[in-house]
């Protein structure tokens, strides 16, 4: 115990900025983690419920961290940090045939594409690669693949690569190739392939794309920006313009811990069991076994959906055991998003709130015009909810069936469920 509280007080020092983090035992890495926010990542790890965390803190002596500019860099660094030190709790919580890892293959036109840990072994020894197919860079391993992919997304509008065929180079099949001669590929429409496919850049600029998008997984950004500011200056302030993107996107795909969305609806049949739905959103999924139903008790108007919710955020707060979320979600506009903030700022938490004002009501196309209310909330992070609309929407309407499905419930059979 002396040593956690150590660890502690030690990662209470750690800064609100992007990086990477490993908690360490004897001087050996058993854990390699990146965050947009390192004090408040290592935060979370001593109020995490998980046994296999608990073990994980309890075994190490020792937490140390290394800044990055961005979250992008972050996630480079703890995959090549992953790769050298093989970290235990990192390899035990995934094996290595469900990691993931950038291939870049040799040629003068290299492919960039993303493999599975199962299927990188023919990428890596020589002996198994297809003819033609010979890598030049294998990076990796990295925990998500859609960690990896907006990783690569984001890279891809500086550095452009194709996923076609440069001109002449026609496939011997029956079908015409994408990339078939002079016929431009969709992503050169959109920007993200340089045209390779409609000799629009050249072999040897193309093959410099490919160099400078080696440095960047590499990690070697100091060198990438050196060579961008003898090469071309613009790229420089195009890849420090993304780091406000990255910096948003932090707390949702690239964190490596699963981001906590709690949503809130209430329900009720003409004024009949009124109940509060809370539901959990963890890394963009549904994690039901968190869900929660709270009977309302202390609101004497069941026909009060202001002051149901009042009581229902009162009781979640009560309980401290639960994990903190990230963000809350109200079901509701203006009235509800001042609710919840008046809530939060009684008990000195300060976290982002998002309401959703419900236009064209729980339909598939609701996202066309339901309106985002926000409070707490930089505008950084509203850019962020913003442009996850649509999950707050899944978060929103998850929300909604789970108070909903109870009161049908309750027409049909009388249930018999433990309420809060």
């Amino acid at each position: 115990m002396p040593t956690l509280n150590k660890i502690i007080k030690k990662s209470k020092k750690f800064p609100n900025s992007p990086g990477i983090y490993w908690f360490s035992k004897k001087g050996k890495r058993i854990y390699v983690g990146k965050a947009g926010s390192l004090r408040k990542r290592i935060a979370s790890y001593f109020r995490a419920s998980d046994q296999r965390i608990k073990m994980m803190i309890n075994e190490a002596d020792n937490i140390a961290f290394k800044k990055t500019n961005n979250v992008l860099e972050a996630v480079i660094l703890e995959a090549n940090a992953i790769k050298k030190y093989l970290p235990k709790y990192n390899i035990k919580e995934k094996d290595d045939r469900s990691f993931v890892y950038l291939v870049i293959s040799k040629g003068d036109y290299p492919k960039i594409f993303i493999a599975r840990g199962r299927e990188v072994e023919k990428y890596i020894y020589p002996h198994m690669i297809p003819r033609g197919r010979l890598c030049g860079y294998v990076f990796g391993p990295y925990q998500s693949y859609r960690t990896l992919k907006t990783a690569l997304n984001l890279a891809r509008k500086i550095f452009p690569f194709g996923t076609c065929l440069p001109t002449g180079d026609l496939p011997k099949r029956d079908k015409p190739f994408d990339g078939a001669q002079n016929q431009p590929c969709f992503d050169y429409q959109i920007g993200l392939c340089p045209g390779i496919c409609v000799s629009a850049i050249s072999q040897k600029d193309y093959q410099n794309n490919i160099k400078n998008l080696i440095l960047f997984f590499k990690g070697e950004h100091r060198r990438l920006l050196k060579k961008l500011k003898k090469e071309n200056p613009e790229k420089i302030s195009a890849l420090r313009h993304i780091e406000d993107v990255v910096l948003i996107i932090a707390n949702k795909i690239l964190s490596s811990a699963p981001q906590r969305i709690e949503g809130y609806d209430i329900s009720h049949f003409g004024g009949k069991e009124p109940v509060g739905a809370m539901v959990v959103f963890s890394g963009g999924l549904a994690d039901n076994r968190q869900y929660r139903l709270f009977k309302i008790k202390n609101t004497k108007n069941s026909f009060d959906d202001l002051a149901m919710l009042e009581e229902v955020l009162q009781r979640r707060f009560n309980h401290k055991e639960w994990p903190m979320p990230d963000i809350i979600l109200v079901d509701g506009g203006r009235n509800q998003v001042a609710l919840a903030k008046k809530v939060m700022k009684e008990r000195n938490i300060f976290i982002p709130i998002v309401g959703i004002a419900k236009i064209l009501g729980h339909s598939g196309r609701a996202y066309l015009g339901d309106k985002l209310f926000f409070a707490n909330a930089k505008p950084s992070v509203k850019k962020l909810l913003t442009s996850s609309k649509i999950i707050l929407q899944q978060v929103r309407n998850e929300a909604h069936r789970f108070a909903i499905s109870f009161q049908r419930k309750q027409r049909k059979i009388k249930l018999s469920t433990k309420f809060l």
